[in-house]
């Protein structure tokens, strides 16, 4: 049960985003057909347009770039505030398939990771927690639940440090919105 280490990978994201945005926009305010609007912009930088679009509040467009993050090392507590975000898509590590009886990696605060006495306290607590998660699944098995059914269960004493993994996909305009509001921009 070691603690969890953050990694995020960018899986996927909407080729040449800004020329998308820049596509979207034009189009709100061009009679030229669409043919016409790509040949435009593949012409040229679309840096300064999108930085205008922003600037001028229009982001509509933003939402046609999107991006798809793998995220790794971050507790379900975490997750509970990331799935806040609804115009995204999830899909999250599931505690019921997904068996913790060979053990699970935590996040600890840094509040606690500062101080060795709290750290000491939060592992033997993680310790325990595990303990208890698989006494309930061992007693289960015996009862005759097995499988997803115990670990359903089970799961009800695992800690919301418990690292779990997620796929998370924002179009461009709700991972900006995303991080002024989880990233204090």
């Amino acid at each position: 049960m070691p603690e969890a280490a953050l990694k995020v990978i960018l899986l996927k994201h909407t080729t040449n985003p800004e020329e998308t945005v820049a596509m979207a926009a034009k189009l709100c305010y061009s009679p030229s057909d669409i043919e016409g609007l790509r040949r435009k912009i593949k012409a040229g930088d679309q840096k300064a347009f999108v930085e205008k679009l922003m600037k001028m509040g229009h982001m509509s467009p933003v939402e046609h770039a999107s991006f798809t993050f793998a995220v790794e090392g971050i507790s379900r507590a975490c997750s509970h505030q990331l799935v806040r975000h609804r115009l995204a898509s999830y899909s999250q590590q599931s505690q019921r398939y997904v068996s913790e009886e060979a053990g699970f990696d935590y996040v600890i605060p840094p509040s606690v990771k500062n101080d060795r006495e709290l750290t000491r306290y939060f592992e033997d607590f993680m310790s325990e927690a595990q303990k208890a998660y698989n006494r309930i699944v061992e007693r289960l098995n015996q009862m005759g639940l097995e499988g997803e059914a115990a670990n359903q269960d089970a799961r009800f004493v695992l800690p919301n440090a418990c690292e779990t993994k997620i796929m998370v996909t924002m179009n461009a305009r709700e991972l900006l919105h995303f991080f002024r509001q989880r990233c204090c921009l």
